[in-house]
């Protein structure tokens, strides 16, 4: 397991490492052994595993609680949600950005450049700030958190679309798209190369479960 990191809650410290990956789909997940790596007593984590449960993150077998695994067919699915929301997302931030919002698009769109192709843990950093940055644009709290929760499920697979050849060079170019259009502030527009974006990277996941 990772070395423990201080004040942090235990669902926060397991959520991430979930994401990471230091926590793999299908590892038995034992109080016991995650309050000693938390530093906390048993009621914390297990307070922590039923939020996690009520997440999708982690499901009862008959092993006890293990972290969730998903097939193709449901990962097409939350692809399906997400391509949507997305779309949803960019339109809004066209049409409800601020001055402050700009700010951050672009700030988040010059460390996507810098990031080199075949830097695997700066894609998946810089990206994730940079769509973030759109669902904030977009001022719809719900929105935000239907987001940030697709992504944390997407997040657990250890296989990036971004390395796919010629991915990293194409998803920047829609990148640099969506800003212009958010700056325009059009909506159409913007929904539209979000929607193509997504549709994109769901194709390239499915292939990589040869689907």
């Amino acid at each position: 397991m990772p070395e423990p990191v201080n004040k942090i809650t235990p669902y926060q410290r397991l959520k991430d490492a979930i994401r990471s990956g230091d926590l793999q789909p299908g590892q038995q997940l034992v109080e016991s052994a995650l309050a000693e790596w938390c530093e906390v007593s048993r009621t914390p984590i297990r307070e922590a595993l039923s939020k996690l449960q009520h997440d999708g993150l982690v499901e009862r077998s008959d092993r006890g609680l293990v972290v969730r695994e998903r097939g193709p067919e449901e990962v097409l699915d939350i692809y399906e949600t997400r391509i949507a929301l997305e779309g949803t997302a960019a339109r809004l931030a066209a049409e409800r950005r601020s001055v402050h919002d700009l700010m951050l698009l672009r700030r988040a769109l010059t460390r996507l450049e810098l990031v080199t192709d075949g830097d695997v843990d700066g894609m998946v950093t810089t990206n994730r700030q940079f769509h973030t940055a759109v669902w904030r644009a977009s001022r719809n709290v719900s929105l935000i958190d239907l987001l940030e929760r697709l992504d944390l499920h997407l997040a657990r697979y250890p296989a990036t679309t971004l390395a796919s050849p010629g991915r990293w060079e194409r998803s920047n170019a829609q990148h640099r798209a969506l800003v212009e259009a958010i700056e325009a502030r059009a909506g159409d527009t913007a929904e539209k190369i979000a929607l193509d974006h997504f549709a994109e990277a769901r194709d390239i996941r499915l292939a990589l479960y040869d689907v």
